[in-house]
């Protein structure tokens, strides 16, 4: 049987493409070649990193029990049992999605995906056998992998990936991380609330190259007054393995460093999953497939979604780029009329769950600037807030950028508590595409950490109103 739709990957991005295209009437199969069901966010992402970090949280609230008047003696923590609460969990994530993947509303195929040309594959399936699938449209959603840097002696030396950190019962003694995005400094502040000494050596003139200087500083700021050495615009030069610790020799300011630790960590990130892909001859634009608006890449017929094509690396994205590439596929089968679905980025909405958390969503100042868009920004510290003060949660700030003609609401960051559920609220408003006037008039609660937002608002509501 010939197919409509085919996807290769069954994670969130693929999964999302598969619903889609069956409820637009295609005839759909789904391949999946890993051993365990479920994608990148499930198995080795977002939840498993989550839970864990979660276990941190808790563990630092108790720590901190004698600032509350509150009795505990001498808190403790188990990483084993950490891990096995977080295994619990991800299989009974997994086992759902699987069940999903399974329910018979489309063929789920298990087995590594080689295209022989764009409208046929061939299946290395999982008991051994070979079969051949031909369709008309492709999604491919074979997600990403983690990049290994040719660092020297990096290989010989061994380290951590974010994989091991997810399975390991014990917590070092110290870890150098090598890099500074979410990754590295979820798993830097998930290792420092148990007593690791955690040294982060990154690249870039600041953590998270792609935030604000000024947002990226606060977190920075708070990580170190945590015990976090934090080494910036560096160059790795090599890595050596002594005994029992391993050292690594980097460059700052034209001075060479050398740190030590038992073990490294490298969070440098990852890059896209495209084998069997090869025979497609497909564009790449930064190492990752070139998609268009439409998720349409170079060949007509072959669609993409999720890491394997960028750009933002986060599973809401990637399901919105599902349904968009499922849902544009059947109009380029003649089953759908319309305009074809178009992705905007204008929301694009980041969070890190480090100790403390940073989120942001819309523009950048830096992208602003580029673009030449007169713009006027706002920022409010926790330290003076209220509802912060009285959780003991002081460090950071909320940050409003509107354009400095029509006081649309452009951008928003908030490093501190609970700062991934604060940045929603801003969301919703740039969703409507409300003003800072608009939005400096929403009443809020008090005392609640969500009304730290009224603050900028009003004072660039002030300064739109005035002319300022």
């Amino acid at each position: 049987m010939e197919y409509d739709f085919v996807v290769v990957g069954g994670g969130s991005a693929g999964y999302a493409g598969a619903r889609t295209a069956v409820d637009l009437g295609l005839r759909v199969a789904v391949i999946e070649g890993g051993n365990q069901v479920g994608g990148l966010c499930i198995l080795r992402g977002c939840m498993p990193s989550k839970t864990l970090i979660e276990s941190a949280r808790r563990f630092r609230v108790l720590q901190r029990a004698e600032e509350f008047g509150l009795a505990l003696n001498d808190p403790g923590f188990d990483v084993g049992a950490i891990i096995e609460r977080k295994k619990r969990l991800i299989g009974e994530f997994a086992d759902y999605r699987k069940g999903q993947l399974e329910a018979g509303r489309f063929d789920f195929i298990r087995g590594a995906a080689v295209f022989l040309s764009p409208n046929e594959v061939r299946v290395h399936q999982l008991d051994g056998t070979e079969r051949v699938i031909r369709s008309k449209t492709f999604l491919l959603a074979t997600g990403s992998k983690i990049a290994v840097p040719a660092v020297l002696g990096l290989a010989e030396a061994g380290c951590l990936t974010s994989d091991d950190m997810l399975d390991k019962t014990e917590m070092p003694d110290s870890l150098i991380v090598l890099g500074g995005g979410p990754v590295a400094l979820e798993l830097a502040s998930y290792c420092r609330a148990f007593g690791c000494r955690v040294t982060l050596i990154q690249r870039s003139p600041h953590i998270l190259s792609s935030t604000d200087a000024d947002v990226a500083g606060a977190l920075e700021n708070a990580l170190r007054e945590d015990g976090i050495d934090i080494h910036t615009g560096t160059r790795l030069i090599r890595v050596e393995k002594n005994d029992q610790t391993r050292r690594v020799v980097f460059q700052k300011d034209g001075c060479e460093f050398t740190l030590e630790a038992t073990h490294i960590l490298n969070a440098l990130g990852r890059s896209p999953q495209l084998g069997g892909l090869e025979n497609l001859g497909l564009q790449l634009r930064g190492g990752r497939i070139d998609a268009d608006a439409h998720q349409r890449t170079s060949v007509p017929n072959i669609f993409a979604a999720g890491d394997v094509c960028g750009p933002c690396e986060v599973v809401h994205v990637a399901i919105q780029q599902g349904e968009a590439a499922a849902t544009n596929a059947a109009s380029l089968l003649g089953v759908r009329s319309g305009p074809l679905k178009v992705m905007d980025y204008r929301l694009k909405l980041f969070a890190v769950f480090s100790e403390p958390q940073l989120a942001c969503v819309g523009a950048t100042e830096a992208e602003l600037h580029a673009a030449g868009t007169p713009h006027i920004t706002a920022t409010y510290p926790f330290n003076d807030h209220g509802k912060s003060l009285v959780m003991g949660e002081t460090s950071g700030f909320v940050k409003i950028t509107a354009s400095k003609e029509t006081g649309e609401m452009l951008g928003a960051a908030v490093v501190g508590p609970d700062a991934a559920e604060l940045i929603h609220e801003v969301t919703v408003a740039m969703h409507y595409r409300a003003t800072v006037q608009d939005f400096a008039t929403i009443p809020h609660y008090h005392p609640t950490l969500s009304e730290i937002w009224t603050y900028p608002a009003e004072e660039l509501a002030t300064q739109i109103n005035l002319g300022i």
